[in-house]
């Protein structure tokens, strides 16, 4: 950050009277000339974290003149998120599907637009009950406790290769008091799964970017998300086709196969999933902004 400056209520810690609706007021300025998309957002995020109560609460407590303990957790934050790291590193949570989840480095951060996912496997399993629901690759847990918490009749299967966030999706599991029917298991894609058992859904968001576009990426997600949870090969699509290669082992007839991508690779994904040869149904569906994200098939044996 710049060097301390008379009008600068998070540099300047001899600064008096600086007020929760003036430090929002400077740090929103800040961050918006710094580039960050979303200044005023973030900055009561960050605001809300650092005096460590709700966003609903700065505002009604505009006048406070915030403690210097405040103002140098403020300072340590905006510093870090100028350096774009991203906030929801920076804070410990990304709220997703109206859901806090634990996030920390070399977890995967949710993405409001995969909340149509959620709201398709809804869709998928309207006329099924008593669900059984596998997630691959779940990252933090997202979707399958979403799942969890809106379906109380189902059980949730997630896979997570990678320890770090297999641990989040565990204590996302518990912390949403979903973990006596979210069984989280570590392992490659199937390998974990036990035998004989049959899902009525596949949900996944799984690494799909390719590797030519990684150096394209933003620096929040180029230089502090998990590579592992981004990229997927040449044309990334090689853990696309790996599920649609395998999955249909493990469903049941008519089992919905529910899969997130870039826009960009979901007519090469449906007519991989046609060559395949057991599933039909298959289409591909949009997010919120009118972009086909998704694609969505049923396994035909």
């Amino acid at each position: 950050m710049e060097s301390p400056q008379p009008n600068n209520p998070v540099a300047n810690p001899q600064s008096t009277e600086w007020t929760v609706q003036k430090i929002l007021t400077w740090t929103t300025e800040h961050l918006r000339n710094k580039g960050i998309e979303s200044p005023r957002l973030e900055s009561e995020i960050l605001l809300a974290h650092a005096r460590k109560c709700e966003r609903i609460q700065l505002y009604t407590n505009f006048a406070e003149i915030l403690s210097e303990e405040v103002r140098a957790k403020m300072r340590e934050l905006v510093k870090r998120r100028v350096n774009r790291e991203p906030v929801a590193y920076l804070v410990g949570k990304k709220e997703f599907f109206s859901l806090d989840f634990l996030v920390k480095p070399g977890v995967f951060i949710p993405r409001p637009e995969t909340e149509a996912l959620v709201m398709k496997s809804l869709e998928a399993l309207a006329n099924r009950k008593s669900p059984h629901i596998l997630e691959l690759c779940s990252g933090s847990g997202c979707i399958s406790i979403s799942l969890a918490k809106q379906l109380p009749e189902a059980q949730v299967t997630a896979v997570e290769l990678h320890d770090i966030p297999y641990q989040a999706t565990l204590a996302n599991a518990q912390r949403h008091k979903v973990n006596q029917r979210v069984q989280v298991l570590q392992g490659n894609l199937f390998e974990p799964l036990p035998s004989g058992v049959h899902y009525d859904l596949l949900v996944s968001n799984p690494p799909y970017v390719r590797e030519d576009e990684m150096a394209g990426l933003e620096a929040d997600v180029q230089h502090h998300e998990p590579r592992e949870a981004l990229v997927a090969g040449e044309d990334g699509l090689d853990i696309v086709r790996k599920i649609l290669d395998q999955a249909g082992t493990y469903l049941k007839p008519g089992a919905h196969c529910l899969l997130e991508m870039d826009p960009a690779q979901t007519q090469a994904a449906m007519e991989y999933a046609i060559k395949v040869g057991t599933w039909s149904e298959v289409q591909g569906f949009v997010d919120d902004t009118g972009r086909t994200r998704f694609l969505s098939a049923r396994h035909q044996p």
